[in-house]
């Protein structure tokens, strides 16, 4: 683990060794709303070895052992274009700062949806979104709403506390700009039409943050997207049914790629 300075903020970024003796593009794992470099425990690891490729997977700031956001609910409160910034102004400075021109991007919540503005905007030899947000829908906004309440009267924030430094700022960035009315309008999906790299898109049948619609609206003009439902499977393809989504990445890396 180590921590790389990315326009102006340290960011804890976690490489893995693969694909030795292949020039292959590298896994590049986006989190979800409060995840973190720990949060994806060994899976990214695993799917490495399974596709024989490298991988790099980072902590967004104010998440895990990454710089916080100062004021997080006051002046730094973020703004709904929250995950544009991230997608065409840190993520780009980060491949630029480890050399990768054409990730596989591989997203999960937040981070699917990253990837696929970032896949919208610039060249990527893939992507892959696990439970994406291509718009805002009731059901994510009253999950959302849930989850305060459980951080505030439950032992969700102790939970989260061993994988955040800072897991009051990792937990407030992420739940008031969802549930500011503001927030309301965000939608991607004609952005997503201008994706020319593969897109596989998974989402869970019983995903409680959103329908399928969130996958079945991925469209794109030029390029071939693959989209898969998961059952008895919720907001997490990769914990909930770890084995069925890292098989359907591995056929899709090795059929598109």
């Amino acid at each position: 683990m180590e921590l790389m300075q990315i326009n102006g903020v340290r960011l804890e970024v976690q490489r893995i060794e693969g694909g030795v003796g292949r020039r292959v593009a590298p896994l590049v794992f986006l989190h979800e709303g409060l995840g973190s470099v720990a949060m994806w425990r060994d899976w990214p690891a695993e799917l490495c070895r399974a596709t024989g490729r490298s991988g790099i997977v980072y902590s967004r700031r104010g998440y895990g052992s990454s710089d916080p956001v100062p004021d997080v609910r006051g002046a730094g409160r973020l703004k709904p274009d929250y995950m544009h910034r991230e997608a065409l102004e840190v993520l780009p400075a980060l491949l630029a700062s480890l050399g990768i021109e054409r990730p596989v991007l591989l997203g999960h919540s937040d981070g699917a949806t990253i990837a696929l503005i970032h896949s919208s905007h610039l060249p990527v030899t893939a992507c892959v979104a696990l439970a994406p947000h291509v718009m805002v829908e009731d059901i994510s906004l009253r999950s959302i709403a849930q989850a305060r309440q459980a951080y505030l009267h439950s032992d969700l924030r102790e939970r989260l506390a061993k994988y955040h430094v800072d897991v009051d700022g990792a937990f407030w960035q992420w739940n008031d700009i969802w549930l500011d009315p503001a927030f309301r309008e965000f939608d991607i999906r004609a952005e997503c039409r201008r994706i020319t790299a593969p897109v596989l898109a998974i989402q869970g049948e019983d995903d409680p943050y959103g329908t399928l619609a969130q996958i079945e609206d991925i469209h794109s003009q030029r390029a071939n997207v693959v989209r898969r439902a998961l059952p008895r499977c919720g907001h997490s393809p990769h914990r909930d049914q770890p084995e069925a989504t890292r098989d359907a990445i591995v056929q899709f890396l090795r059929d598109s790629v």
